[in-house]
């Protein structure tokens, strides 16, 4: 799969950096489920009155991911008492028939008057059965079907997902979101459609989408690298799962039209449970009028 960032890889890599010493004792472990939140303040071209914005991303619910850590994770955004609340895709990480029954339940508990929002990932793809994997099983034909069913399970949970179209979250704001880099066929464009003069927010999973933006952005907020997951002393992230290598690794990077983004680290595990010197984040943007 395109960039995908195997075990063996990354194992290979900590093990020729002297990882293995930073991750011993079980630190890099413990580094994996412990998180924290981030606050950026920024002006957003458009923008008429102040607007606070939660961003989870990379959730993976289902291998290393329970209702435990989700549930921290709510509390501790429901605590940023954030206008709206928006979710970069990878929800899911498992072989399921459906979204898990826990997962729902923490999403539901989300607060903003805004609302919840949410883009598809591609490990979402894989626990849709879009592709096959040993961790989810061979590649379904009715994929499509049960993307659709997962997200309305999620509206009944709360989350609206945004799959190449917006929502006008005020006057002067809109909301796009877009499908999947990786196994979707993500539409930038039609995400920002209707938008007009308000200011614009776009969320798509993968950073590699930035390159591509068919028009300037207010801001875009991406996940999928982990920020690398596990970084070294002195030399950063061994892998970043994108064609771009460190470029969009983590935090604020600049898209097409001198677009502002923000990666953020994300705040599930992938590929191994552990993290180093690469701490999972709850973000909040704190946005404002120029």
């Amino acid at each position: 799969m395109r960039g995908m960032v195997t075990r063996r890889a990354v194992l290979r890599s900590l093990l020729g950096g002297g990882g293995a010493l930073a991750l011993g004792g079980g630190v890099g472990v413990a580094q994996g489920y412990r998180f924290g939140v981030t606050r950026h303040t920024r002006a957003l071209p458009g923008l008429r009155a102040p607007l606070r914005a939660a961003f989870l991303t990379d959730l993976h619910y289902g291998l290393f991911i329970g209702d435990g850590s989700v549930g921290a994770w709510v509390e501790a955004t429901n605590d940023l008492r954030a206008d709206v609340i928006l979710l970069g895709g990878d929800l899911l990480d498992a072989r399921l028939d459906a979204v898990p029954p826990g997962l729902l339940r923490q999403l539901a508990r989300l607060r903003a008057p805004l609302g919840t929002f949410s883009v598809w990932g591609n490990h979402d793809y894989g626990s849709f059965g879009r592709y096959g994997a040993r961790h989810y099983g061979p590649a379904r034909p009715d994929w499509m079907a049960r993307r659709e069913r997962f997200a309305q399970e999620l509206a009944g949970a709360g989350v609206t997902v945004l799959r190449d179209e917006g929502r006008p979250l005020r006057d002067d704001v809109w909301v796009g979101g877009t499908d999947d880099l990786w196994f979707g066929k993500p539409d930038a464009a039609a995400a920002l459609a209707g938008a007009g003069a308000r200011a614009t927010l776009l969320v798509t999973h993968n950073p590699d989408l930035l390159p591509a933006l068919p028009r300037p952005v207010g801001l875009v907020l991406c996940g999928h690298t982990h920020g690398g997951q596990v970084r070294l002393p002195l030399l950063g992230a061994p892998m970043v799962p994108s064609a771009f290598g460190q470029r969009y690794a983590m935090g604020w990077v600049t898209g097409a039209h001198d677009t502002p983004a923000y990666v953020s680290r994300g705040l599930g595990l992938s590929g191994l449970p552990v993290r180093n010197l690469c701490e999972p984040e709850v973000t909040l943007l704190q946005l404002s009028p120029p």
